[in-house]
């Protein structure tokens, strides 16, 4: 049995094939940009997507021919919270808007005072980054695309309805568009009529590990599979990792480190936090949901070091590793594309803080590392505070390759860190996972067993005492630089 597990990200689209003992066959990245059409704006192309699946296709057509051909299954994943605008015959309306996109600030507002419980409803109080707010904003500015829309997707499933015809999303994906009853699992027609829209414009809705539909014959030939293969339900980026990862059951709790970062922790029940910026979303299995703080910065942070300096993250993570002694002298401020936990400041910058003439590549490079450390340390402490409780922590994502950084965190957050065999395949893993249930019928339980542990991080006690005094600060950074982001708010149509 072979199944295709395809993620859709942000900075690129990556495409596994996974054997029948769970064994990576094969793998293939395609890289993805994103344009800023004004600051504080983030889209991309939806065509540019599926150029990307048939160029990842290609590779795994040179490198294992036979299994891509034989691939039975396919689950998806990708970047939640986008807004994919299709005409009925699927076209795109306009480019998608992303997930770090802050122009409906102004919007929230308007859908929070049309819909008073909306997070008791959806999980979380409106920010710019979810679906229904940016949809608003299109319908006062672009009313003309707005009338065009047949149907309003999440990105992964615009390539379900390339992939097989299919207009149709996952439990989780839905989560995030704030449209969803999280309780009910369903759409909730007093959100969506707050938005102007209707069922009409919504996909069908299934459970992540059910299938959706098979692959068309045309589409089939075209990528070298010879099988009508069933294309399940699939996952938003972060359930699609923690099925990778076998966080299934309740209290089970890891980080995602990527282009963002998540913490994340699974619940057998919905369990709403108002009044916080946590997120309660349905998962990606029947009777699962979880509770999260997304954080919009992540690994990605240390892209702006490497553009400023020309030094690779390898080699700067390694440089800072050789030179580590305990807490940097230096503060980083993470909020590079704003903040969403626990903030919701689209404006909110990044900052450097502690610099003179002394200081080095190395030095900054530490310092990133501590920032996004301390925002994970900040989770930690909201998802304590609402009540959500666990004692140790995975770790996945393209930041938890590195085992300093890994450490560098279970000394910041006071945690264990444990990093499983194979949890860099991340969200594409737990897609297949998700392709193998829905052909299958096996039970989560037995298809999403935790992986092999690689290693596990301990906390060093001295060190976790003098990064709690470092983080007061870094808390506080916040508040005392708060004012100095306002400038960027005029550049955002609908920014206060």
């Amino acid at each position: 049995m072979v199944l295709l597990g395809i993620d859709l990200g942000t900075s690129a689209l990556k495409a596994i094939l996974v054997g029948g003992e769970e064994n990576v066959l094969a793998a293939a990245t395609i890289t993805l940009r994103s344009e800023a059409p004004r600051p504080g704006w983030s889209e991309q192309d939806p065509l540019d997507w599926w150029r990307a699946l048939e160029a990842a296709l290609a590779q795994l057509r040179a490198a294992e021919g036979n299994a891509l051909a034989d691939v039975r299954a396919i689950g998806l994943s990708g970047q939640m919270h986008g807004a994919v605008l299709l005409e009925r015959d699927g076209t795109p309306v306009r480019p998608a808007i992303l997930w770090n996109d802050g122009r409906a600030t102004a919007e929230c507002k308007a859908l929070e005072s049309r819909v008073p419980e909306l997070a008791s409803i959806a999980g979380v109080a409106a920010m710019p980054g979810f679906t229904a707010p940016k949809l608003l904003w299109l319908k006062e500015h672009e009313p003309e695309c707005f009338s065009r829309i047949h149907k309003v997707v999440s990105p992964k499933d615009y390539l379900r309805l390339r992939l097989t015809g299919e207009w149709a999303t996952d439990m989780s994906d839905a989560a995030g568009t704030l449209w969803l009853d999280e309780a009910r699992r369903d759409w909730s027609d007093a959100v969506l009529a707050a938005t102007g829209l209707s069922r009409n414009e919504m996909p069908r809705l299934i459970e992540g590990s059910a299938p959706s539909g098979v692959l068309t014959g045309s589409v089939a030939s075209a990528l070298g599979i010879k099988a009508r293969a069933i294309v399940a339900g699939g996952a938003g980026d972060a359930a699609a990792a923690a099925i990778g990862i076998g966080a299934v059951e309740d209290r089970d709790a890891f980080f995602s480190l990527g282009t963002s970062a998540q913490f994340f922790v699974t619940d057998d029940r919905y369990r709403p936090h108002p009044g916080t910026l946590l997120h309660a979303f349905a998962h990606a299995l029947p009777d699962r949901w979880f509770s999260m703080a997304a954080m919009l910065n992540g690994a990605s942070c240390l892209d702006l070091l490497t553009r400023l300096t020309g030094n690779p993250v390898p080699a700067m993570i390694d440089a800072a590793e050789k030179h580590y002694s305990g807490p940097s002298r230096l503060l980083f401020l993470p909020y590079l594309s704003g903040e969403r936990t626990p903030h919701n400041d689209p404006m909110a910058r990044g900052a450097f803080v502690g610099l003179d003439h002394d200081c080095s590549a190395i030095e900054l490079t530490q310092a990133v590392l501590e920032g996004v450390a301390f925002s994970l340390l900040e989770a930690r402490a909201l998802l304590e505070l609402a009540g959500v409780r666990f004692t140790s922590v995975a770790a996945v994502g393209g930041g938890a390759r590195s085992r300093f950084w890994m450490q560098l965190i279970a000394h910041v957050v006071g945690l264990p860190i444990v990093r499983y065999r194979g949890s860099e395949t991340g969200p594409a893993f737990g897609a297949a996972r998700l392709a193998r249930i829905a052909l299958s019928a096996e039970t989560a339980q037995f298809a999403c067993a935790k992986p092999p542990v690689l290693d596990e991080l301990l906390p060093d006690t001295s060190l976790s005492a003098d990064y709690r005094q470092r983080f007061e600060n870094y808390r506080a950074l916040y508040q005392d630089l708060k004012r100095d982001f306002s400038p960027v708010a005029p550049f955002i149509p609908g920014s206060p």
